[in-house]
């Protein structure tokens, strides 16, 4: 059994988690501008999802790293930003066994569902994913730091719940829909992952406890605990027989 963490532990910890969690984050939004940068030397229209393929499908693990234009890089970058620091702060471990679940649940979306001919490019699935799978770890764990999370998700990123439908030409709504299924699975799958922080007691939580604790002192030091313990004042003659047995009563003028 773990041995519980002082406050300034604690706190210790979670700005650890805070600072790798945006480290990573901050690697993968520079190697995005990497390939971004790198992309226009060659076609990569060979690297992009196009749907229902064969060779469409080495789209699923290299989509993600491509993007249109800067201002689809600069969205899908700072989107990654945050909700990548949102979620490895609070679910480190989730967040890592998630990630390949979006990636590739990101490309199989556009793949299954988008316009034959079509090419799909972006993180904005693996954003989606994260998104969602910050929202519905908030739902099923329900702790304070989740709960949190979820909010902070919804507030900044809640209109992902409207983009996972088709609303506008040259969006992948396919890729955001399959990035958000697989935030979803992930949710479930590894909503244990990381440990949950002892839930503190309120100070009528304790009252009631140590109330209840003196109560259960006080009963075993002033009642007995079984009829059988209460000491026998009479014994009827003939303490021989069957004990329970009923005397029989002569009736009157026998």
């Amino acid at each position: 059994m773990s041995t519980p963490l002082t406050s300034e532990q604690q706190r210790l910890a979670d700005r650890s988690r805070l600072r790798r969690a945006l480290n990573a984050s901050l690697g993968f939004v520079l190697l995005l501008a990497v390939c971004f940068a790198a992309q226009h030397g060659f076609d990569f229209r060979f690297l992009t999802v196009t749907p229902r393929s064969v060779e469409g499908l080495l789209g699923v693990l290299t989509a993600p790293l491509l993007h249109g234009s800067v201002e689809h890089i600069v969205a899908n970058g700072i989107a990654m930003l945050m909700l990548g620091t949102l979620a490895g702060t609070v679910y480190p471990k989730a967040t890592v066994r998630a990630l390949p679940l979006l990636w590739i649940g990101s490309g199989l979306g556009a793949w299954l569902l988008g316009n034959a001919g079509s090419h799909h490019l972006g993180a904005s699935g693996v954003t989606h994913g994260l998104g969602f799978l910050v929202f519905v770890l908030g739902l099923l764990r329900r702790d304070r730091a989740a709960i949190a999370a979820g909010m902070l998700a919804f507030l900044f990123y809640g209109g992902m719940l409207m983009t996972i439908l088709p609303r506008e030409a040259g969006v992948s709504w396919e890729s955001h829909l399959g990035g958000a299924i697989g935030g979803v699975i992930a949710a479930f799958l590894f909503r244990r992952a990381d440990p949950q922080a002892a839930k503190p007691k309120y100070s009528w939580e304790i009252e009631e406890e140590l109330a209840r604790q003196q109560g259960d002192a006080d009963r075993a030091m002033y009642e007995t605990e079984a009829a059988r313990d209460v000491p026998v004042l009479w014994n009827r003659e003939g303490s021989d027989a069957e004990r329970g047995k009923v005397l029989p009563f002569r009736r009157l003028g026998e």
